[in-house]
């Protein structure tokens, strides 16, 4: 059977392919088979810097959940918001920060916060510019990439680094924490700032500066269901297990906060 597409799920369509995301095919939706055989499969949309630890997670959901499938795409927040406006199709979202997420009300259903985090300094393997504290990022001999300022970690980092009047002139502004991170582990960058979990997935290749709590932000992560979901239940179910106590301690081994 063929399925007319909509202007606003073609225009969707459009937008899911060009940014190369693995989302389920816009016409036909997902397969159900109905009955014992039913076949769910939920696209997530969510923040660059939860990358490793929903791998981990959604295996661990669909282990649970016979029968559903878990497609994430992972990106800043900024862009994640710009995909929901667009009506990109997919069941759920999650973002780094309330302010992203406050912003698209409209779209969503009520959010829950799942988890919090705090900023750290990123510096090379061995720290071998010396760095011990957010003045040092001050330093005119000194490489510092940001996340670009309408990525939530880059407002963080902003917010840090104004509070204790330190003045970076970043080398370049990225679109996501990963990014940032990436081009510190690549030695494109002295240092940057990033999420307390993107070190700890870093394997080695980075080494964390801690930021005194008084001095650092705390980011929080509210996961929604997006109302263009066509498996409204199946998301509600995931978004609330986010909550529970196996993706909690999934979050808190990957060294996230309780929300």
């Amino acid at each position: 059977m063929t399925i007319a597409l909509t202007p606003r799920r073609a225009a969707a369509c459009a937008l899911t392919a060009a940014l190369l995301i693995p989302l389920a095919a816009c016409g036909g939706g997902t397969e159900n088979t109905g009955g014992e055989g039913q076949k769910t499969e939920l696209t997530v949309l969510a923040a660059a810097s939860l990358t490793d630890v929903f791998k981990t997670a959604g295996a661990a959901y669909e282990k649970a959940h016979p029968g559903t499938t878990v497609k994430f795409s992972f990106a800043g927040s900024q862009d994640l918001a710009a995909q929901v406006k667009q009506g990109a199709p997919a069941d759920a979202l999650v973002t780094a920060d309330q302010k992203t997420m406050d912003g698209l009300e409209a779209d969503t259903g009520t959010p829950t916060v799942i988890a919090k985090n705090r900023l750290v300094i990123a510096a090379g393997k061995g720290n071998p510019k010396n760095i011990k504290d957010l003045k040092d990022l001050a330093k005119g001999d000194l490489k510092v990439v940001l996340a670009a300022p309408e990525v939530p970690v880059g407002r963080y980092s902003r917010q840090v680094l104004d509070q204790q009047g330190v003045d970076v002139k970043p080398v370049s502004q990225e679109p996501n924490v990963r990014a940032v991170l990436s081009k510190v582990e690549l030695g494109e960058a002295d240092a940057g700032l990033v999420y307390r979990t993107d070190i700890a997935a870093a394997d080695g290749k980075a080494e964390g500066i801690d930021i005194p709590d008084a001095q650092n932000a705390i980011a929080a992560y509210p996961a929604a269901t997006l109302k263009v979901s066509e498996h409204s239940d199946a998301a509600a179910a995931f978004v609330k297990w986010l909550s529970g106590a196996e993706a909690q301690k999934i979050l808190a081994d990957a060294g996230f906060q309780k929300p």
